[in-house]
């Protein structure tokens, strides 16, 4: 199974990688469990195949001559000063895991050794020694596993024959980022945690290698979710092929197992630092600041557990707090706290860190304190199908600290639902591409900054709305309302029933002090006490009353009160003469007064007669200047307000909706041709006809 033919493209040993778990399949290990088997051994192979190749490169560069001349102390000190790692079998008894493999006697031993061999580091990485606490790529446990399955040595004889050696890093982070992809898809993982896929990396790569030009000056790369490294890694491969840079690359995860791969990816590279832990409650580079922030965060994943340590957060990174369901825009502030003032960056989020959250909420907040700061340059709308464990639509945060002059408090809408290519076969729920010549269009768009078919330039105001509240006066049909009937300064007309009727019950106690007396033997039984006669009678009936919708009549000594659902008005019947009141509402509560010293217990059943209001809001279009936007929200309530009503509070919210700036209404047919069709199917009908009269 040796794989070491340099001249073929190294995907092609996904399947050979991947034949691996037919071992695993065979002595019965679910396939969802395969990773935690798998990860560890991959590691192993691609650890070895970069120590071969470091070794190879380090000898080229010494030469023949300095080899003859240096002993064997000198080469290992050099072996290690490269901070690479180290195995001691491999370099002291030269003996690589497939020589270990010929002989199935002594493998045990050996191979314990050759784990045993390696840097301690990489052991912990590996979980070679570990006990309690972070156990990391675990093979500690999985070889006990394998042992008790009795295929511990064809599994190790399977993986020894896989020879990386002849690939550099970028072939093997490419390779790494679809074998991930396919532990993802067995595993069940959430649509939430997503592995970004290649096409998209290069599409990010490709929005920052076009505002990076030539330097000597240092390039600090971060990912704040950085799983495997396969999106830190991959932009900064594809940055290195543009522009002639320096990079250094910093990444966090506190998934172990994807954590552990990243950090022994991160030592085959020049500068690279990973670090393990929860990047919202432990930023490992608290000190720092990137010229590049990426991610690509857990979509939907809630962060109840650590809420606190949020809460009293005190980097001052968390401007608003979203909901605890959904932790997106918290690593969009942490990201944007790590930028530098010159930084930028490209961000992958699902839709609802676009338009989640009303007007006021945190969501909206958060989004108008990136517009405030014009931190915003572009949202790119991606194809639907794009990533592997789900079919959503995602988008892509375009940040920049340092816009031209021309794009300062302007936003791009870029709508890429379109720029792809179908795969030939599916991959997961990936069904579509972003190739070359759409990544190229979709950057050259970026660049040119001007409208056209599939993208939109505005005023970062655009976004913004007016929530406007407001307190209506409902009135009737004559345009009444009862607040008209009031002295100023009264809320309501409270009345002195003796009697209530809603059509089914009357009452005619408005103080009660005892509950009704027991008629019957059974009521004796079930008799009830004050309170709990309230409870259980007095207030359900009265939370049922509704004016509106059965007739509710209350009776004073001098006149009727009740509600004319037709004519929406209060009426009072007195003397014989029926007025209409305007438009209002029948309060009755009841409420049970504990006794006290000097009062016994009661129940106290109110009506009062109240203005109609009702709280409501209207959504107004937003501008910048503060008299232009009051201007606008007053002739907007006297074009379509018209009842009688007060201003509430005004909350700016803050969306950004795809669908209403690139709707496309639906083709209409012409009424000729549809005319036309009526006559053809009217034709075939008589046609039909006749055929049964025949």
């Amino acid at each position: 199974m040796t794989v070491s033919n340099t001249g073929q493209n190294i995907l092609q040993y996904e399947s050979t990688i991947w034949s691996t778990a037919d071992l695993l399949r065979g002595c019965g290990i679910k396939e969802s469990e395969w990773p935690s088997y798998m990860m560890p051994f991959f590691a192993l192979v691609m650890i070895e195949s970069r120590l071969l190749r470091m070794f190879d490169e380090l000898k080229a560069e010494l030469g023949q001559v300095m080899l003859n001349e240096i002993d064997a102390d000198e080469l290992i000190s050099l072996i290690q000063d490269r901070g690479q790692g180290y195995n001691a079998c491999i370099f002291e008894k030269h003996q690589t895991l497939k020589d270990i493999c010929q002989n199935d006697k002594a493998f045990d031993i050996d191979f314990d050794g050759y784990l045993k061999g390696f840097d301690g580091e990489t052991k912990d990485l590996l979980g070679v020694d570990v006990s309690e606490g972070e156990k990391f790529l675990d093979i500690k446990g999985v070889i006990a596993k394998l042992k008790a399955k009795k295929v511990l040595f064809s599994y190790v004889k399977a993986w020894s024959g896989i020879d990386l050696k002849p690939f550099n890093n970028s072939d093997i982070t490419t390779l790494e980022e679809h074998i991930k992809r396919r532990w993802a898809d067995i595993s069940a993982e959430t649509a939430g945690e997503q592995y970004t896929p290649d096409d998209v990396i290069a599409l990010i790569a490709e929005i920052i290698a076009a505002k990076i030009e030539d330097s000597d000056r240092l390039l600090k790369i971060y990912d704040c979710t950085c799983g495997g490294g396969n999106l830190l890694f991959g932009v900064e491969d594809r940055i290195k092929e543009k522009v002639s840079r320096l990079t250094q690359t910093f990444g966090q995860d506190w998934n172990d197992a994807l954590y552990a791969l990243a950090k022994i990816e991160s030592r085959f590279r020049v500068d690279s630092k990973i670090e393990h832990g929860n990047t919202l409650t432990d930023d490992k580079f608290f000190d720092d600041a990137f010229d590049v922030v990426i991610a690509n965060p857990p979509y939907g994943v809630d962060w109840k557990g650590f809420q606190k340590d949020i809460r009293n957060d005190k980097t001052q990174r968390f401007h608003h707090l979203p909901s605890t369901e959904d932790g997106q825009l918290l690593f969009m502030q942490h990201l944007i706290s790590k930028m530098s003032v010159t930084g930028m960056g490209v961000v992958v989020h699902n839709g609802s860190t676009l338009f989640s959250g009303d007007a006021g909420s945190a969501e909206s907040n958060i989004r108008k304190w990136m517009l405030d700061q014009d931190l915003v340059e572009a949202i790119i709308q991606l194809p639907t199908d794009e990533f592997f464990n789900t079919g959503i639509y995602t988008y892509l945060w375009v940040l920049n600290q340092r816009k031209p002059d021309e794009r300062k408090d302007r936003v791009m809408l870029i709508n890429a639902s379109e720029k792809f290519k179908p795969l030939k076969k599916n991959k997961g729920k990936k069904r579509k591409a972003i190739d070359e010549v759409s990544r190229l269009e979709i950057v050259e768009t970026l660049e040119q900054w001007a409208d056209h078919d599939y993208a939109r330039v505005f005023d970062k105001e655009f976004f913004y709305f007016n929530k406007q509240g407001i307190m209506l006066t409902n009135v009737d049909e004559q345009g009444r309302t009862f607040a008209d009937r009031l002295k100023d300064g009264k809320k309501g007309l409270k009345l002195k029933p003796i009697q209530l009727e809603n059509g089914e019950r009357v009452l005619r106690e408005f103080t009660i002090f005892d509950p009704p007396e027991p008629k019957t033997a059974e009521d004796v039984d079930n008799w009830r006490g004050l309170e709990q006669y309230f409870l259980e009678e007095i207030k359900p009936f009265i939370s049922s009353l509704d004016y509106k919708e059965q007739p509710l009549v209350i009776t004073t000594e001098k006149a009727l009160y009740y509600f004319d659902a037709d004519q929406e008005t209060l009426i009072k019947e007195a003397l014989g003469k029926r007025e209409a009141l305007g438009c209002g509402k029948i309060v009755v509560k009841s409420v049970f007064k504990k006794g006290t010293k000097s009062k016994p217990e009661c129940i106290v059943i109110t009506v009062e007669l109240t203005p109609d209001y009702q709280k409501d809001y209207e959504i107004i279009p937003y501008h910048r200047d503060g008299d232009e936007n009051r201007a606008a929200i007053e002739a907007f309530m006297a074009k379509y307000i018209t009842k009688p009503f007060e201003y509430l509070e005004n909350v700016v919210g803050v969306e950004v909706n795809f669908n209403k700036v690139f709707y496309k209404p639906e083709q209409l047919r012409s009424v000729e041709k549809i005319y036309s069709e009526i006559l053809e199917l009217d034709q075939n009908l008589k046609r039909l006809e006749k055929e049964f009269e025949l």
